[in-house]
């Protein structure tokens, strides 16, 4: 018996590592504090037609009202409960916005909070999203309903409840995280309640969850949970479809927790990815491009299968999480770029675009002390609408990334070349490198000065860069690039161009 449930459990784990994405689609996007009114739109309106496969959601469970002055985006991550109501949207404004972008292939990923509720210093009332009532000082969430003997204070260990040592594991996964009230997640009833949470987005249609904080969970509670969800809604997913899972756990080395003790689960957000590729493009530590070349497991990775990779995230482009200033933002748009543009070229991981919105930094010794503002808000505090302007960018202060060209045209790239191997590698053992995916797909990036002849593995004729602009009809919008008879062509890149590289397809021919 023992032996028949190892099997089974192997079966349903093994299914979790898959984003269940539509043919023909490879990436998805962090759509970062957007309102699920405009997610549906945009689901319809770009992410479909430029073959995006999947937007990861701001967790949709009501939690506290925080005021900062100004309510921060960090309130989204301490719950009140389960319900789905925030200031993203309604429950039924939520399951539009599911229903719309399946209905045009583009699948949702909610961030599930499970490994805790709001702060201890929450106070009381009914300052939630919701209006449910909550008592944080004596642990009580009615509306779960939670109370004080559903969290981890009596298996703590320090004098402050708080983690106070993170080379001890057991303080790591038992003890408050920046003071959030803990749940006890080995207790059958504690469970239940988060299942149950998970399966009603499962009916609803999302596709997967990243597990926000899952490094301050035991594995095998993590694994506890995930056996009790159900297979994804048969009215958009095939029978027997898991849920995709992608937990985060920030593993730079050096601490007593490993994310290969998560691998059982499902993939890992694999934040050394961001944090060396941002080292490489700045030129810190004398690292080049050239040494991209084993790029991946071969930089100490972990396995590709295992692996959800980023430039960037909502934590670390605040200087927090991991990463410090090595990380790539869109504040420093011209290496951004190079980056996310390396990141969907090559084939490693599961890849995820973040979209942001903008606020102004400030920098005191080091720190930017307004790393917490929220979202584009009106005076009410509500969030504020994404609109398009006319050049296809947002305005009300989105940027949103994942409309810039270069970044769009590379998500086309990596559909187009995908299960393509990596070949056809050159680099000048500096700064300038290039490959091919197969004989579908070239890239090449310089920075410094370039003007080499390259064999591209392509086949000859006429080609659209799509990072200059792209094809359009019977003509590009940017720069052509003609491939010999021999498979080879010429490329030229100057240092202080704004978009220090090239791509090409074969989609992308004339």
């Amino acid at each position: 018996m023992k032996l028949l449930l190892l099997f089974v459990l192997a079966g349903l784990s093994s299914a979790q590592y898959n984003p269940n994405l539509r043919s023909g689609r490879t990436s998805m996007v962090h759509l970062f504090e957007w309102r699920w009114v405009d997610i549906a739109a945009e689901c319809e309106r770009y992410l479909a037609p430029n073959g995006y496969g999947g937007v990861q959601v701001s967790p949709p469970n009501e939690n506290i009202i925080v005021s900062n002055p100004y309510r921060p985006w960090y309130e989204r991550y301490q719950p009140i409960s389960y319900k789905l109501c925030t200031r993203s949207g309604s429950e039924q404004q939520f399951r539009d916005m599911v229903t719309r972008c399946n209905n045009v292939g583009v699948n949702i990923y909610v961030d599930a909070v499970i490994n805790h509720m709001c702060g201890s210093g929450g106070g009381s009332g009914t300052q939630s999203t919701c209006g449910s009532s909550y008592n944080a000082g004596t642990k009580d969430f009615p509306a779960v309903p939670y109370s004080n003997l559903d969290f981890n204070d009596s298996k703590c260990g320090t004098a402050s409840g708080e983690i106070e040592n993170y080379s001890d594991a057991n303080q790591v996964r038992n003890c408050r995280l920046v003071g959030l009230l803990d749940l006890a997640l080995e207790k059958d009833y504690v469970r239940g309640k988060i299942a149950d949470f998970l399966n009603n987005l499962i009916s609803i249609g999302v596709a997967g969850f990243r597990l926000d904080a899952s490094k301050h969970m035991w594995p095998g509670d993590i694994q506890a949970i995930l056996s009790r969800l159900n297979n994804l809604n048969t009215q958009w997913f095939a029978s027997g479809a898991r849920p995709f899972i992608f937990q985060e756990v920030i593993d730079l080395g050096g601490e007593a927790i490993s994310a290969s003790e998560y691998y059982g689960n499902g993939r890992i957000t694999e934040f050394k990815y961001g944090a060396k590729l941002g080292n490489v493009i700045r030129k810190l530590g004398g690292e080049r491009l050239s040494y991209l070349r084993n790029w991946g497991e071969g930089w100490g990775f972990m396995p590709n299968d295992r692996a959800l990779v980023f430039v960037d995230n909502h934590d670390n482009q605040r200087g927090h999480g991991a990463g410090g200033a090595s990380i790539l933002t869109f504040f420093d748009s011209r290496f951004y770029k190079i980056g996310v543009g390396f990141m969907l070229a090559h084939p490693y991981g599961q890849t995820r675009v973040m979209s942001s919105y903008r606020w102004t930094r400030n920098f005191v010794n080091g720190k930017d002390v307004n790393d917490w503002i929220g979202p584009p808000s009106n005076s009410d505090g509500s969030t504020k609408a994404v609109t398009i302007n006319a050049d296809s960018s947002c305005g009300n202060d989105w940027v949103c990334e994942h409309r810039w060209r270069q970044i769009k045209n590379m998500v086309i790239f990596r559909n187009v070349v995908n299960g393509q191997a990596l070949a056809n590698w050159w680099d000048n053992g500096g700064n300038q490198i290039a490959f091919s995916r197969g004989n579908k797909g070239y890239i090449i990036f310089n920075n410094d000065n370039m003007d080499v002849t390259l064999s591209t593995g392509l086949p000859a004729g006429t080609y659209c860069d799509v990072i200059s602009g792209q094809k359009e009809g019977t003509r590009c919008t940017g720069t052509q690039i003609t491939v010999s008879s021999t498979g080879s062509a010429r490329f030229v890149i100057s240092s202080s161009a704004e978009d220090p590289f090239i791509a090409i397809h074969e989609s992308a021919k004339l």
